[in-house]
């Protein structure tokens, strides 16, 4: 294994349970080399949880052993998993529907559900809410040090039956594609949608074309414009909305050295939708 070992929960670090997996870890080897992916996903957001995922994990070398911790539902009978991506990195979490995006856009190769008797820190019997320092950083220490390999942390389970959850669709209505917003970029307030690289090239427009944007909240409509669709923030005056091309090549909108979310009040969720066409000419 790489002894690359890689954190992700909602715990942020306001108390000592970030720091109570990392000791649990730097306990089974004190040569593993621990990152965090972050632990400032909202409380509870499985959802942000398996975007985050999909954001990083492809990035990092084979073998890489990543433990995600968003479980509102520890202690109930929600399965334990890990899994091998199509690219050979692992991932540990609840099957909460934390691996939705992995599954989707990545692939998974091999899952199997996590034995909580032979995997689990010794003498931590009696404790059931606390399975992030108990069972995934436990096992994800060993796994990644090479102390177990991926075999020996459970049975064999169906790819197919891993949790998802509910991802809208874009839809095609004659020359506008219609999204959701995903997710933020969350520092700086730029939406990210749904609206994938190759459905947007349809509409045919080039770098420096402008394009008609809608947001909506339920049936509000809270946001219309043209705006040009460009490379870099660069290519628009500071403070001038833009439509780009993401890091995960999905469309995004923003606004130049400036929060899209925060100036017009606009957040991620199913009911937020965006649609996207290309603007007329000017006369």
């Amino acid at each position: 294994m790489s002894s690359l070992l890689i954190f992700q929960s909602d715990f942020g670090i306001a108390d000592g349970a970030v720091s109570a997996m990392y000791g649990v870890a730097y306990s089974v080897s004190r040569d593993l080399r621990i990152s965090d992916l972050t632990h400032e996903i909202p409380q509870y957001n499985i959802w942000e949880a398996s975007y985050r995922l999909i954001q990083t994990v492809g990035y990092w070398p084979k073998d890489s052993v990543f433990v995600s911790v968003v479980d509102p539902g520890v202690g109930s009978t929600r399965r334990s998993i890990a899994v091998r991506t199509i690219n050979g990195q692992y991932i540990i979490t609840p099957d909460n529907g934390t691996l939705t995006h992995i599954k989707r856009m990545l692939g998974i190769a091999e899952a199997r559900e996590i034995d909580e008797e032979k995997n689990r820190l010794p003498n931590s019997g009696e404790s059931y809410t606390f399975h992030g320092r108990d069972i995934y950083a436990y096992t994800g220490a060993r796994l990644a040090s090479g102390m177990i390999c991926f075999e020996d942390i459970g049975p064999m389970v169906d790819v197919e039956s891993v949790v998802e959850l509910n991802v809208p669709e874009t839809i095609m209505d004659g020359d506008t594609i219609i999204g959701s917003v995903d997710i933020l970029d969350v520092r700086f307030g730029s939406l990210w949608t749904n609206i994938s690289k190759e459905q947007f090239k349809t509409l045919g427009v080039p770098y420096g074309g402008r394009v008609e944007i809608s947001i909506m909240n339920d049936t509000r409509e809270v946001y219309r414009n043209i705006i040009r669709y460009v490379k870099s923030f660069a290519d628009v005056y500071i403070g001038e909305p833009l439509v780009y091309m993401n890091s995960l090549d999905y469309i995004a909108v923003a606004i130049n050295q400036g929060s899209f979310s925060r100036a017009y009040n606009v957040s991620p969720g199913s009911n937020w939708k965006i649609s996207i066409k290309k603007a007329p000419k000017l006369p």
